[in-house]
């Protein structure tokens, strides 16, 4: 074809990680349908581009990337209702977090961030249930993280939330943290087991804990102009591709979190999984963000989470 659609998709992580094997699947199905009517590229990691991971977002949005995923937190400052998921132990498992990011309270968080940005929101991926590393002791109480240096996400409650635990956070970039763990700038992070892997953290954290403190889903979203003006056949085509790629995401999720707490321990790590008593423990010593989090987002999104 002549002058096919241009589609291009971006991430920042290796090829290898669920992620962007998600996003080729969403490739793959477009391309196996319409053939030489699209041209589909991909930028695997923009931070091998000397960018920051933070930038994806505008790159999206400035239309240099049709398709990219992020971590909602980052959004957090221009869609407060996305504040909402940065919440500590909000959901008690997958299939609840999962089914709320799928339902209602997804529904409404897309509503809000299109209504916000020049965003076309089609699915969540799952970033998972976090966890805590460190370079300086165990942590199995709140008082173990007091004056600990912590990156967090770019979020207010996120930040609030370890400040309630007793520790220093530092909001940063991911591409900015990576570099200042491995100078040992900061202390600690959080994230997800895989994503602590796949950065490379695990060298130079030796405690690890499974506090499973928020869950994140990072929103799948395309550039509106460029998406809304494509054909309908293709915009269906894309909105089906990315419902499997979610799918297929969330399976490797699961076996990439066993895979990476596997490496962390081959590293030599410690890893300390919580009783009840110990993440209650946690649970209760955030308990104040809760009411601050009403007063400042209001019930609506409290009742759509079922919590």
């Amino acid at each position: 074809m002549a002058n096919p659609i241009v589609i291009r998709m971006g991430g920042y992580g290796p090829p290898t990680t669920g992620f962007s094997r998600a996003m080729k699947l969403i490739g793959d199905k477009l391309v196996a349908q319409f053939g030489d009517r699209i041209d589909v590229k991909y930028a695997w990691n923009i931070m091998d581009l000397g960018y920051k991971a933070e930038e994806i977002v505008w790159l999206v949005e400035s239309g240099l990337l049709t398709l990219g995923y992020q971590s909602s937190s980052y959004l957090t400052d221009r869609v407060p209702e996305l504040s909402f998921v940065d919440m500590p132990f909000v959901f008690p498992d997958t299939e609840k977090a999962r089914a709320a990011m799928d339902g209602a309270l997804g529904k409404r968080l897309t509503q809000a961030i299109e209504s916000k940005t020049d965003f076309r929101i089609l699915g969540w991926y799952e970033n998972g249930f976090r966890h805590i590393s460190n370079k300086v002791r165990t942590i199995r109480t709140p008082a173990d993280l007091k004056d600990i240096a912590i990156r967090v996400l770019p979020s207010k409650i996120q930040a609030r939330t370890f400040e309630l635990l007793g520790a220093k956070p530092m909001i940063m970039d991911l591409t900015d943290a990576i570099r200042m763990i491995k100078n040992s700038e900061i202390d600690a992070q959080e994230n997800p087991l895989t994503n602590t892997v796949t950065y490379g953290v695990h060298k130079f954290h030796r405690f690890h804990t499974i506090s499973n403190h928020f869950y994140i889903s990072r929103p799948i979203f395309l550039h509106r102009p460029t998406f809304d003006a494509w054909p309908d056949d293709l915009k269906a085509a894309m909105q089906k591709a990315v419902n499997e790629s979610v799918a297929f995401q969330r399976g490797l999720h699961v076996q990439e979190e066993k895979d990476a707490e596997a490496a962390i321990r081959a590293e030599g790590c410690e890893i300390v999984e919580l009783d009840r008593a110990q993440h209650d423990a946690f649970a209760k010593a955030v308990q104040p963000i809760y009411a601050e989090a009403r007063k400042q987002l209001g019930d609506e999104l409290f009742r759509l989470s079922g919590i």
